[in-house]
Formats: C-alpha cells, structure tokens, sequence
C-alpha cells in the first residue's frame, strides 16, 4: 500500500488500520463472488406447521419423581393421560416470482428427515433451494416418528423399538461403498464405488443426519401425508427411497390432489389392487448407478418397474429413468447429495416442463 502524504500510514496504528482495511475488502470481495454464484432467493412467504396426528389416552402407569434440571426442585409427573401423537412437521417456502404450477412438496426416507433435501454433507446446495430458485413452493416435512415431528411412547404408541443405523451401514447399504466390509474407520481404507458421484469426503457429516426410525408406523405416516395434501391442496409429490410406497399409495388415496409424483428410488411400492387410481397421474422414476452390484436393489428396482408396467397397463403415464442410460453416471442411492445433484436436478425440472407443470 502506498502511504498518502501527512497519514499515519509508517505508524504501527496507521498499519493496523489498513490491515483491517484490506482484510473488509477481501469480505466482499468473498461475499460478491458468493453473491454472483448464488443469487438471493426472493421468498413471498416462508413457515411452519404440524398436521395429522391423534389423540391416544395412556394409563395405569406410575407417577414418577422427576428433577428436570441438576440442581432443581424435584416435581411429580403423571404420566397418565391424554397425548398428541403421530403428527408431521411441514416447513414452506414460497417464492416471490412461481412458476411452478402446483407446490412441491419433499418427503424423505428411511431414518432420515427433511435434512435429505435442504443441503449436501459437502455444503452445496440441495434440492430444496434448487427447485425453489426454479420457481417452485417447496413444501419440506420431518415425516412421523422423525426430527421435528417428535416421538411417542413405545409400545404403548409406537409398537416396536426403533432401529439405529451404524456408522458403516448406509455406507455399505446406500451404495456409496462398494458393498459389505467396504466401510473402514480410516477413511482411507474405505472402498468406494468406482466413479462414485457421493461427497465420501464429508460422509461423516452424511452420518450426523440420521435418526432413529420405527418399522410399525406407515399407517400413521400415509394418514399425515394425506392430511398435508388435504391442508395444502393440489400438489407435486417427491419421495425418496422408503417414501415412495408412501407416495404411490397418497397418491391412490387422493389421486385429484396429486398432480404428478416424482419417485427417486422408490424401496417400494404402492397398491397393486389400486393401479388404476394413478392412471391420471403423471410419473418419473429415477434410479441411481451400480444397482446390478448390490444384493437388493435389482429386487426392489425389478419391483418398481413391474409396478410401473402395470400402471401403464391401466392407462397411466409412467416413465422410468436409469441415470447411467442417459449418461449420468455415478450416483448413489442419495441422487440429491451426490456431486451431480443439479445435473440430476435439472433432469426432473425437464421433465416437469415437459409435462406442462410450469407457468
């Protein structure tokens, strides 16, 4: 820096001064390059809400002593009564310039919650900022039994315990690892999927979002499906992995409010006996890579696509889409956190201009 005549630029206060000067010019020079990269999204509305749920009645249980905080006063608890449970959480976001023709509403899978779909472990950004610079509402839910949803007794509500996940096994499982004992503590010892589009760097951080899920609860999750199709009206539905029996089987319930269901590697089903409900529903479903090198995914894709093949059958619009067949290779079973997400992303906005859903 060039000292200007009569500063105190060769003061040690002087120096400190444009130390602080340079260091607020490269802040913004960080923040417009940021800016650039991303432009703000402009929301007209944003919030929160719980729907579903019931009210369940336990008793014959002991009053305990509680002391709710170290140091505290004990207090007695009753834990006879009435409860609210088997709600869902529903987060929104409505831009200020839609385009899509109906919300889009982001159901997530198995011991996962609404996290699946707001960011990557890696910190790019997700699906649910994606479609919503898209112009989409975007409707994101902590389904029953998940995050901000809450829990319930078991077994007097919930009737099984939950199932935690290990470290290794999404790992092993998600096809993000190269099958049984590819995952190691030291990351790496780890074998990877070759060409895998997964951020293995931050898994980890994959990890961090999981959450303990109940195998005995889908009665109660489709009822809270239904109820936020029934609270936010005609809508696109998204499902990922064990949501997407949930999707099929909503959809058959309120195949007037469905306006198209987006499946990214459905684990199952819907009804079969009720196949004829979707014919009026337009589908996608997209499966991810290395699906011949798993031991139950060319099962649960098989499945999938006989499902389809018989809602085509009834007269519906199906069309399946294996990502290395179009040249999008190296996806995981979590195709919305691999380094192709918007790839991926901008496939199914594609397909969703395609079938008039846009505005």
């Amino acid at each position: 820096m060039r000292c200007i005549p009569r500063t105190a630029c060769g003061s040690r206060k002087g120096r400190a001064k444009s130390r602080l000067i340079f260091a607020a010019a490269a802040i913004n020079l960080i923040a417009t390059a940021s800016a650039q990269a991303a432009d703000p999204i402009s929301l007209r509305d944003m919030g929160s809400f719980h729907v579903g749920g019931r009210l369940v009645e336990i008793s014959g249980k002991p009053v305990k002593e509680v002391t709710f905080t170290p140091g505290g006063v004990p207090a007695k608890v009753d834990p006879n009564g009435v409860y609210q449970v088997e709600q869902m959480y529903v987060q929104y976001f409505l831009p200020a310039n839609e385009h899509g023709a109906y919300p889009l509403l982001m159901w997530h899978g198995g011991g996962l919650t609404g996290v699946t779909w707001e960011t990557t472990p890696d910190g790019r950004e997700g699906w649910l900022t994606y479609f919503l610079r898209k112009g989409w509402s975007v409707y994101n839910s902590d389904a029953v039994e998940r995050g901000r949803a809450g829990w319930a007794q078991y077994p007097d509500i919930f009737k099984s315990d939950p199932v935690f996940l290990t470290t290794a096994n999404p790992f092993e499982r998600f096809r993000i690892g190269d099958g049984p004992n590819s995952y190691a503590s030291d990351p790496a010892k780890r074998k990877v999927m070759p060409g895998s589009q997964f951020p293995v760097e931050a898994y980890e951080n994959f990890v961090k979002q999981g959450v303990p899920r109940w195998t005995t609860n889908d009665d109660a999750t489709i009822a809270a499906y239904i109820a936020e199709i029934d609270r936010v009206g005609p809508s696109i539905v998204m499902v990922h992995s064990q949501s997407g029996s949930f999707g099929f089987k909503v959809a058959q319930a309120r195949p007037d409010k469905v306006k198209a269901l987006i499946a990214v590697e459905p684990a199952a089903i819907g009804d079969p006996a009720k196949v004829e409900a979707l014919k009026n529903v337009p589908i996608l479903i997209v499966y991810g890579d290395y699906i011949d090198r798993d031991s139950r995914w060319p099962k649960m894709r098989a499945a999938g696509v006989a499902f389809a093949d018989s809602i085509k059958a009834a007269g519906g619009s199906v069309d399946v889409i294996d990502l290395p067949q179009v040249g999008i290779k190296g996806n995981s079973h979590m195709v919305m956190m691999d380094k192709n997400n918007a790839e991926v992303a901008g496939l199914i906005q594609g397909w969703l201009e395609r079938k008039g859903l846009t505005k």
